[in-house]
């Protein structure tokens, strides 16, 4: 008898390269994808497409009855204060229905798929564990990664009252194709688009998505419960990241690396100056704050735990600029 597999957030640019890992290594199991708007995938005798919300109990319970895991990656990615209380809803309410139904229903083992930013993010260039404890005297301010937090709360507070058979894994910052929304290259793309300002002074632990969606599929198969998972490769500044992405695709980056503070201001100054001449400044506050910390993550538990492994970052590279190009090449031609 085949397993029924449940996937949430399988429109992302995770879950879109999950959902093709799962289909090409068992080919015993059915996907069952809990969908909310335009979906991409066709249902087949393999994959079952059922309409719903996270936010909705009712519609999750529908989604996981009859499933024997759950890899639960829908969530709310965004940088603008506004959303707040929508990224919240989410990511932590989602994640608590998605929880209690996986209880409810016995599954034999869930997937939660969280942000390195959780843990591992401070203002010095320090390679963080799993161990270090959540940053919220970092990241407090900034509703996503909150969110991320209390959603790993919700996980873990259930794990240990109820058993709740979850494992968490922390990817660091996604690149690779397949970015549809570009919620995680959309900064690389400024660069491409000779629109990023200047170089932010932090850094970040970045990872293929390709590599994080095999990942996933390891921490199911030898994860143990109640524990997370760092999934990353280089800890690079990112003018290490900009220069090579500058190389890879022969354009000339920005000069110039600002400090913070600086950098506040002077995109204060932009926003006022640049709509006088038609153009809009690219890049919000919590964007310019957030990239002048370091996003540094330590994968050796799961590389010890999982076999997690990240492929060679300049391949990533070249196929995030590849794809990127690509993706602005048919945005052209539709205009």
């Amino acid at each position: 008898m085949s397993q029924r597999i449940l996937v949430t957030g399988a429109t992302g640019f995770l879950g879109r390269h999950l959902v093709e890992h799962l289909l090409a290594s068992d080919p015993g199991a059915v996907l069952r994808i809990l969908n909310f708007g335009p979906c991409p995938f066709q249902p087949s005798e393999r994959l079952e497409i059922v309409e719903g919300d996270v936010t909705r109990p009712e519609d999750v319970e529908r989604a996981v009855a009859g499933c024997t895991r759950i890899y639960h990656l829908a969530g709310v990615v965004s940088r603008n204060p506004r959303d707040k209380w929508k990224i919240f809803d989410v990511n932590v309410d989602g994640t608590r229905h998605v929880c209690r139904a996986a209880l409810a229903y016995k599954v034999e083992r869930m997937v939660l798929v969280s942000s390195s930013g959780t843990v591992a993010v401070s203002k010095e260039p320090v390679a963080h564990t799993e161990d270090g404890g959540f940053k919220i005297e970092v990241v407090g301010r900034w509703p996503y990664y909150l969110s991320k937090i209390y959603a790993e709360k919700v996980a873990l507070d259930l794990f240990r009252r109820y058993g709740l058979p979850v494992v968490i894994v922390n990817p660091g910052l996604l690149y690779g194709p397949g970015d549809e929304f570009g919620s995680s290259t959309g900064d690389l793309a400024l660069l491409l688009e000779g629109r990023l300002p200047a170089i932010p002074s932090g850094g970040m632990c970045f990872v293929d998505a390709r590599d994080a969606a095999a990942g996933l599929i390891a921490a199911m198969q030898a994860g143990r419960p109640g524990e997370r998972y760092l999934l990353g490769g280089p800890n690079w500044t990112f003018r290490q990241i900009i220069a090579r992405v500058a190389e890879i695709a022969r354009v000339r980056p920005p000069m110039f690396e600002l400090p913070l503070e600086f950098s506040l201001w002077s995109a204060r100054v932009f926003r006022r100056l640049l709509p006088l001449v038609g153009r809009n400044f690219p890049l919000d506050d919590t964007t310019i704050e957030m990239a002048a910390h370091f996003w540094y993550a330590d994968s050796t538990k799961a590389a010890t735990e999982l076999g997690f492994r990240a492929r060679d970052p300049m391949e990533t590279l070249r196929d995030t600029v590849a794809d990127l190009r690509e993706r602005a090449a048919r945005r052209r031609l539709r205009q």
